[in-house]
């Protein structure tokens, strides 16, 4: 009896612990939780990215994280697993995880949100069927986000036609900043980067500063003309992408075409979407935005458009941006040749007919 006392002295109530851990957190160096939200929690990208976040690969290793995850009712059970196993990874990071259909619950005071959810492309589908069947899912997932979230929420969108489902989002959030609402065009990038490393002979951490200009879709353009590589081979500390690989007739032909069409070819190859290189892109651009791009680093998101470099106004266009103190720019001055402003006017072209369709619905 005396050895279970003596046991039961090591452990405290749940209020004291709680006390302890706290305090524990602040002696640590860990900052206070942020509220994150990600909808369509319970499916593949999801899952991917939520142990990306939950490890502090998203926020960084010092900052405790509140998770809120979201999805449909009927997905409930499902997301009741994803909970647990996120709550059996014990991560240091994760401070609580909650599983939710309810929007007020998920949205409430959120800090970032990740809205991955949306209708998959089925077969037969054309990009404008697509757009009308989720636009319903983000006009209300921008009202939610306008009636609970902080005003300083940061949203990555994620869910295709990812550009317009971000600009139909913001329209349903008047009161938050349309800078809030970004798409994801980074999977994009990261895309063109590791091919053009493969094509190089370097790592993929030696590419820089490739751009995607426009929408996250066949109409991108992935442009290499203002890229470098840093140790390539046999040349300079820091060497232009098209001087390293010489052959234009692929950078700007094949190269493009690869790019545009690589969800479509693992789509083919595994008979489903992205996912896990989805999931990392997305980590990847909230991290940079939250934490801050390196310095001469830039890096491509999608992010409502003022005019910049002769984009379409009031569309969310993904143009090279750096970051600071959690807030994004778009880089200035760079010069844009003939054939890369006929390609981004293009791209410029459909998000605009994707905007008119967006609000006529």
């Amino acid at each position: 009896m005396n050895r279970l006392h003596s046991l039961s002295s090591h452990f405290c109530s749940a209020v004291e612990c709680k006390q302890s851990l706290a305090q524990n957190n602040v002696s640590s160096g860990k900052k206070q939780p942020v509220v994150v939200v990600v909808t369509g929690a319970a499916g593949q990208l999801a899952y991917s990215a939520l142990f990306m976040i939950a490890q502090g690969l998203m926020l960084g290793p010092d900052q405790l994280i509140d998770l809120r995850l979201l999805d449909l009712p009927m997905m409930d059970k499902v997301l009741q697993g994803v909970v647990m196993e996120l709550q059996d990874g014990a991560f240091p990071v994760l401070n609580s995880v909650i599983g939710t259909s309810d929007y007020k619950t998920a949205f409430a005071n959120a800090e970032v949100a990740l809205l991955i959810g949306a209708k998959p492309r089925g077969p037969g589908m054309q990009r404008k069927d697509l757009l009308t069947a989720n636009a319903a899912i983000f006009a209300g997932q921008g009202k939610a986000l306008d009636q609970y979230a902080k005003k300083t929420v940061k949203v990555l969108v994620v869910g295709n036609p990812a550009n317009t489902n971000a600009l139909i989002a913001s329209k349903n959030a008047p009161s938050l900043s349309p800078r809030n609402f970004t798409a994801m065009t980074r999977l994009d990038q990261n895309r063109a980067v590791s091919m053009l490393a493969s094509h190089s002979k370097v790592n993929s951490a030696q590419v820089k500063n490739v751009i995607i200009w426009g929408n996250h879709s066949k109409t991108q353009y992935p442009d290499v003309n203002h890229g470098v590589i840093v140790g390539a081979p046999s040349l300079g500390l820091i060497s232009p992408i098209r001087s390293v690989i010489n052959n234009n007739e692929w950078l700007n032909g094949e190269f493009l075409a690869l790019v545009q069409d690589r969800g479509a070819a693992i789509i083919k190859a595994r008979e489903k979407s992205s996912a896990a290189s989805a999931a990392s892109a997305a980590v990847d651009h909230v991290r940079d935005w939250v934490l801050g791009t390196q310095p001469g680093e830039y890096v491509s998101m999608g992010v409502i458009s003022n005019g910049e470099y002769g984009a379409p106004k009031d569309v969310v266009y993904s143009f090279p941006c750096t970051c600071v103190n959690g807030e994004w720019k778009i880089v200035e001055g760079l010069k844009i040749d003939s054939t890369s402003a006929k390609l981004m006017e293009e791209t410029g072209k459909e998000l605009l007919e994707e905007r008119s369709q967006a609000l006529g619905i």
